[in-house]
């Protein structure tokens, strides 16, 4: 995995403080690989989720640091989701 995946991993764990996340999201950082989150965490992994939210690796990393509003990026064509609308919404609440 990349350092941007692995970087990734880190910053959503301490964001959701060990909560976890109800469902099955996968954020796929173009060129890098992807991270899933679930009840157990952020972990370095690319398998089939309910919602899928991908991103070039420099909005990801801006939406992570706080500098891009995950809702922002996805209304100016920076961030596409495929799958449940819901569950997108709830993870963008875990990464503000």
């Amino acid at each position: 995995m990349s350092d941007i995946v692995n970087e990734a991993v880190a910053v959503l764990n301490e964001k959701m403080g060990g909560a976890g996340f109800d469902g099955l999201a996968k954020f796929d950082i173009q060129g890098e690989g992807a991270v899933m989150i679930d009840a157990d965490g952020a972990r370095a992994a690319d398998e089939a989720a309910d919602v899928t939210l991908s991103a070039d690796a420099e909005t990801f990393k801006s939406i992570l640091d706080g500098e891009t509003n995950p809702t922002s990026a996805f209304m100016t064509g920076k961030l596409s989701v495929d799958g449940d609308m819901g569950l997108a919404m709830k993870l963008a609440a875990v990464l503000a």
